[in-house]
């Protein structure tokens, strides 16, 4: 078995795998969606650190550009003013 995690042991990474295996579409479905909110979280703090200044509006803006990147965000959220 070759681990998917190289900073995780291959006996942790089987019982992992096990887990994940054994969960029900709502849970894993859960999961994800607790990432995405951790990494959302994780985004906003960055932003805020390195622009402290920026209005509620530019946070927003950022948060869309990292996450969806510059291309997407623009079509969704029309060019940045």
């Amino acid at each position: 078995m070759n681990p998917l995690l190289s900073d995780t042991a291959l006996g942790a990474e089987r019982v992992r795998l096990a887990r994940i295996r054994q969960m029900s579409a709502g849970e894993k479905l859960a999961a994800v969606d607790a990432m995405a909110a951790l990494l959302r979280t994780l985004v906003l703090g960055r932003i805020r650190q390195c622009h402290p200044e920026a209005t509620p509006e530019e946070v927003r803006r950022r948060l869309a550009e990292q996450m969806l990147g510059p291309e997407l965000a623009r079509k969704v959220y029309g060019d940045a003013g």
